[in-house]
């Protein structure tokens, strides 16, 4: 026996699954009560068997897939009525003729398919009110089909070769549609359609009409509204359609004709008018009589200036005027009198101009003039802007900037003393005329208290007449009280109890919530309580109210002590004068249960209390991949290591710990963009108290791995496109008496929209969240998920019924093993269902009212009270981090340096980490890996208030810190190797003692670097590389070196550099390798000392030689202008015309980030210690270096960032001018950037 809810499914959408290769779902069999099903797009091969089972079913769509024949079951389905088998592979042998014996089948599509005649056998369905047969081979028709077919009232033949139609066709007087186009009927006269007088539509496209072989009168078509008569031979508008006064739409384009009749004034009802592609050279006056006309197409015409009416402007109801490819040197001034206008098309005119008034049309959304070349623009009015510095609803002006961030704007100062003086001023002004006025006052006064006395003595009169009135009637003293004057108007509706009938509400939160459904009423859950509310009307037609709160048995105390509340609430809303009835379940009294005709019905459940309670979530792991370009649209994949793939993106969702793994060939876009999406679940679903953490490929945590159950071998890429599946289906769910339905909501389609959405949106068939009603259930099945959408208003059954109907939808489906269904209550949405539609997870939110230029965009109009959106552009306005002193750094280097207690070092050979000789600390080089386990000495605290003759003395205690250095040409591999190899041996050797710290080439570690006392060498290769070529004594190129420091002592690196004699400074030292090819002596090395470099640059230069050098190199120190000609200027490939003098922009660089990674755009400064990786590919970034502010764009930054990033950039700008600091603004792409600009860069690179 079927269980669930299945056997209650009375129509279910099927389309867009994939049943080839007998995937469709078995458990079809339990819907017994189906009465229709729709199985189009997905790809079935033939009928399915579980059809027949389906006893109940009426309607079948299987539409748009790869049937081949119709045998099957159909026959045996006796209630069918409806059958759609369009766009297959039928065949004349493929149509069975049992289905044709079917008593109540009305409606037959067999178009799009391979049919060569009219099936012998439809002729005796008498009972078929739509036939379609369009698009098929067919030469003729049999006369005996319309002879019996006498009900038809759709009947499309279309696209076939019928050369004739049979007179019998005159038979089909209930016939409201014909649809004839695309065949050759050119000796047909179509004599039979004076007949066809319940004739709506008539489509005649491409059936060789002319004047001659078109019917001369069509009086008795008193109905027809739609005319379609396009590619034809028609040389003028036939006399008999001037006739039809009820035409709506006619469509006359691709013909001969050349003029059209004064009598056209006679369409009243004509709503469009198609005349394009024909030889018309003007349009009559009496065209501007037709008002009802929406939209006028005369494209491909011969039309001038004169062409047109002047008096067009009359047509007040037009929306589309299209014009295009004609002679127009103007349009008529009065067109612009159509304030309704939407379109305009008029391209490919001889335009000059067009009239001023064109930029008045308020709802005018499109204005193509393209292929006027001589035509020049009217100006337009120059509109009031007051929101000129706003950019995406955010005001960038430097006043408010600094407001934002607790300064005073420049001469606010001075406004602000100036309005206190005009404040001061204002109050002396009143003071005067308040003493000038002193005495009238003083009457006024007077005069109030003696109408208080009055008053007081004319209520207590009153009261003393009331109770004497009181006391003589005998009444009870709480009919004497006045009602107190409540409102009851956000709990009630006003029209409450104000029509006979029955109410009903169900407590919800401590509030009642209206059943609008009466289906309900009588169904009550035992875990709740209600409010029943019966009106009636008397004799004289007076209102009557009885009001009812029924308490469930397991209802919580809260849902009874509201449902007794707001039922006196109602009853003093009503101005009931009876008491409010208790009913309790299991003893309700005879006169309720008469109320639902002594039929009320127990259902197990309930709403939870409207106390808060405390539950532990508990979150699914799960892993998600990434699609898309602009909009990132995250997708379940199995979690399993095979889906990890270098190029991509992921994000592994562990409830309280989300990671974001990024491959080593991922784009930075979407690593900042996945990034987003964690921060919206962490700050959305887990209140902010879940740990993000960025896992880069070879970088992963030991935890990363443990959840996939180890490490691999390898990462190869993987093909995850396989579960992202094709469009979500998305149901509407309705319940009825007895029965549910599962219809798909057409988002593609712009009916299926209450709110008709722009044309950017329509056409990439995205879901809105506007199609979700606060009344409706829906689900949402997207392959590898299914999500139940649950609206704040829908009724509670419904709730119940949609979930148990999706978990068995989506165990019928076949779908991976890893889908789930999940329940999303409105307001409460996941991140991951968000992403499923267009603009509902937007990060920052875009003011689209603003447009560029053109045609303004529609007003939106926007509450007062909505506030900007958040920026943070506070890093521009506080001043330069200033360079550490050079007797603070030496302090610091000692003290750091008296705190180590030993060093290791360890180079990456291979797959594996060996010892790095002592000798070799502090030489580095870009394709390696090295670690450096430092132990620090960590003094013992001392307690002041221990006794301190106490004998003890405290125990010293240490410190590990691992520094972990990867070169800027290294792989990613190392990092992986230390995490399972050198980590996991450090921490059993330091349990709980044990710091990592990673760090990247130049954005080392101060405290690392101190180390080392200012002999930090980095060198271009691998030292397995330098030490090969050394023991082949290979010969070398020159190598040259450049010796300098951003931030002071501490930062000062030995970094190797291009070899370009451009690249000299006069305030630093280099050093020049030049190695010969003799087995005397290996080369010379050269010491330059720039003119203004410091004293302590020479010392250490001399020190660095010392150290880097043996006995086989000839080491020369030289100054500035003292270089040799022979080997120095040309180990540096030639004497160079110029270099730079000074570096005076080391004195004011700066580097800020433009971001919106946090969830908002926002503004970081790098520390003045910055190198080139600093520059994010996927952001902007300011670097100032003293003379300009240049603006770096990366290439997978954002045209968002783009914008805001020039907006902060004309901020910073505008506050240095403030303070009298000039700076010019140059913007810089990657790859292209200039000397002033990479010259702020140690050792800047060509980007890869």
């Amino acid at each position: 026996m079927a269980a669930g809810v299945l056997p209650f499914v009375r129509g279910v959408d099927l389309t867009k699954y994939d049943f080839k290769g007998g995937l469709f779902p078995d458990k079809t069999r339990n819907m017994t009560g189906l009465r229709w099903l729709k199985l189009d797009k997905t790809r079935l091969c033939y009928l399915p068997e579980e059809l027949g089972t389906l006893k109940k079913l009426e309607e079948v769509s299987v539409c748009k897939n790869e049937l081949t024949s119709l045998h099957g079951d159909l026959a045996s389905l006796p209630g069918l009525k409806s059958i759609k088998a369009s766009h297959n592979k039928l065949k004349d042998a493929s149509i069975p003729s049992d289905i044709f014996a079917l008593d109540d089948l009305s409606t037959l599509d067999l178009s799009h398919n391979q049919l060569t005649t009219v099936p012998a056998e439809l002729e005796a369905c008498r009972t078929i009110l739509v036939l379609n047969i369009s698009h098929n081979e067919i030469e003729t028709i049999p006369p005996q089909l319309f002879i019996n077919l006498t009900d038809l009232l759709h009947l499309d033949v279309s696209n076939n070769k019928l050369e004739t139609l049979p007179p019998q066709l005159r038979r089909l007087l209930h016939l409201k549609v014909l649809v004839l186009n695309d065949n050759p009927l050119l000796h047909a006269q179509l004599r039979q359609l004076p007949s066809l007088s319940s004739l709506t539509t008539l489509y005649l496209r491409n059936t060789q009409r002319n004047i001659s072989n078109f019917p001369s009168n069509l009086d008795m078509l008193k109905n027809l509204t739609d005319v379609d008569l396009s590619y034809n031979e028609l040389s003028r508008v036939p006399d008999s359609l001037y006739t039809l006064s009820s035409l709506q739409r006619l469509n006359l384009s691709n013909n001969e004709i050349l003029e059209l009749s004064l009598i056209i004034d006679t369409w009243t009802k004509m709503q469009t008018l198609n005349l394009s592609n024909n030889k018309l050279t003007s349009l009559p006056t009496s065209l501007c009589k037709l008002q009802c006309l929406r939209r006028l197409f005369i494209n491909d015409n011969n039309l001038d200036f004169e062409g047109i009416p002047a008096s067009i402007g009359k047509l007040y109801p037009l929306e589309c005027f299209c014009a295009a490819n004609n002679n127009l040197e103007l349009i008529p001034e009065s067109l612009c009198r159509c304030t309704r206008l939407k379109k305009l098309v008029l391209t490919n005119n001889r335009l000059i101009t067009l009239p001023e008034a064109v930029h008045l049309l308020s709802d005018l959304k499109l204005l193509d003039v393209r292929g006027n070349p001589q035509l020049i623009m009217p100006p337009k009015p120059a509109p009031i802007d007051e929101n000129q510095n706003k950019l995406y609803n955010i005001d960038f002006s430097l006043q408010n900037q600094l407001r934002l961030i607790g300064v005073v704007p420049p001469g606010a100062a001075q406004q602000q003393a100036h309005a206190h003086k005009d404040a001061l001023a204002r109050k002396l002004r009143l003071r005067r005329r308040r003493e000038q006025a002193a005495d009238s006052q003083a009457q006024q006064v007077l005069k109030g208290m003696s109408d208080v006395a009055q008053e007081k003595k004319r209520l207590g009169d009153n009261l003393e007449e009331l109770n004497a009135e009181i006391s003589k009637a005998g009444k009870k003293w709480d009919e004497a009280l006045n009602k107190p004057d409540l409102n009851y108007s956000e709990i009630f509706p006003e029209e409450v109890g104000q029509f006979p009938g029955l109410s009903v509400w169900q407590i919800e939160n401590f509030y009642p919530v209206f059943i609008e459904d009466s289906t309900y009423y009588g169904k009550f859950y035992v875990g709740d309580c209600y409010i029943i509310l019966n009106t009636t009307m008397d004799a004289s037609g007076n209102m009557e109210w009885e009001i009812f709160y029924w308490i469930g048995q397991e209802s919580s105390l809260d849902k009874k002590a509201c449902s007794a509340i707001h039922a006196v609430n109602l009853r003093n809303m009503l101005g009931a004068t009876g008491r409010t009835h208790r009913e309790e379940m299991g003893d309700e009294a005879d006169e309720f249960l008469e109320l639902f005709g002594n039929d009320i019905a127990y259902i197990a459940g309930g709403n939870t209390s409207g106390f808060y309670s405390v539950d532990e979530t508990v979150y699914p792991s799960r892993l998600y991949g990434l699609y898309g370009k602009r909009t990132i649209t995250p997708y379940p994949i199995p979690l399993e290591t095979s889906s990890l793939d270098p190029k991509e993106v992921l994000i592994l969702d562990l409830g309280m710990t989300v990671h974001v793994w990024v491959g080593a060939l991922a784009k930075g876009v979407k690593r900042s963009k996945a990034r987003l999406i964690a921060e919206k679940i962490n700050k959305d679903e887990r209140k902010n108290q879940a740990e993000i953490v960025m896992s880069y490929q070879g970088y992963e945590e030991t935890d990363f791995w443990e959840i996939f159950g180890g490490m691999p071998d390898e990462i190869e890429p993987a093909d995850l496109k396989q579960y992202k599946g094709g469009k979500p289906c998305l149901y509407k769910v309705n319940l009825g008496m007895g029965y549910l339905e599962l219809p798909q909501v057409r988002y593609e389609l712009i009916t299926e929209h209450t709110v008709k959405p722009s044309a950017e949106i329509l056409p990439s068939k995205r879901l809105l969240n506007t199609l979700l009603d606060s009344k409706q259930v829906y689900i949402l099945d997207s392959h590898t998920d299914v999500f139940v959408w649950i609206g704040r208003k829908s009724p509670r059954l419904v709730r119940a019924a949609a979930l148990k109907l999706a978990y068995e939808i989506s165990a019928m489906i076949h779908r991976p093993s890893f889908a789930i269904v999940s329940k999303q209550l409105e307001g409460t949405e996941s991140v991951i269902f968000k992403a499923r539609f267009k603009n509902w997870n937007d990060v920052l939110k875009v003011d689209y009212t603003k447009t560029p230029g053109g045609l303004e965009g529609p007003q939106v109009k926007q509450d007062a009270k909505d506030k900007e959106n958040k920026i943070d552009l506070s890093a521009i306005f506080l001043p330069r981090q200033p360079p550490m002193p050079d007797n603070e750094a030496s302090q610091l280097m000692e003290e750091w340096n008296e705190d180590l207690d030993v060093m290791n070092g360890f180079v990456l050979e291979g797959k594996k980490f060996v010892s790095l000789p002592q000798e070799e600390f502090g030489k580095f080089y870009t394709k390696d890996c090295y670690v450096f386990l430092c132990r620090y000495w960590v003094p013992p605290e001392i307690d002041p208030e221990e006794d301190q003759e106490e004998e003890e003395e405290p125990v010293d205690d240490i410190q590990c810190v691992v520094y972990f250095w990867q070169g800027r040409d290294a792989a990613n591999m190392g990092w992986l190797t230390f995490t399972f190899t050198l980590q996991k041996k450090f921490e059993t050797l330091f349990p709980g003692k044990l710091e990592v710290v990673k760090m990247k080439q130049q954005q080392e570690n101060l405290k690392f670097l101190s180390h080392f006392h200012q002999k930090f060498i980095i060198s271009n290769g691998s030292r397995k590389e330098a030490m090969l070529d050394k023991e082949r004594k290979a010969l070398d190129q020159p190598r040259f070196y450049h010796i300098r420091s951003n931030g002071g002592l501490l930062t000062t690196r030995c970094v190797e550099i291009e070899t370009n004699p451009k690249l000299l400074n006069s305030e630093f030292c280099y050093i020049l390798k030049v190695p010969f090819n003799s087995t005397d002596s290996a080369g010379i090395v050269y010491g330059w000392i720039g003119r203004v470099s410091s004293s302590n640059q020479a010392r250490l230069l001399e020190d660095i030689l010392a150290d880097m050098f043996g006995d086989e190199y000839s080491v020369q120190m030289i100054n500035e202008g003292e270089e040799p000609e022979n080997f120095f200027w040309v180990g540096l490939g030639g004497k160079p015309d110029s270099y730079d003098e000074e570096a005076s922009y080391l004195h004011y660089a700066r580097l800020f980030r433009c971001s919106n990674e946090k969830g908002y755009f926002s503004v970081s400064e790098k520390c003045a210690d910055f190198c080139q990786d600093d520059l994010a590919d996927d952001d902007i970034m300011l670097l100032d270096n003293g003379e300009s502010m240049f603006m770096w764009v990366g290439g997978q930054t954002s045209q968002v960032e783009v914008k805001l990033g020039l907006k902060t950039a004309s901020v910073y700008i505008q506050h240095l001018k403030s303070k009298g600091i000039k700076r010019r603004l140059r913007l810089v792409k990657k790859g292209n950037e200039p000397w002033e600009f990479t010259r702020c860069f140690h050792a800047w690179v060509p980007f890869k």
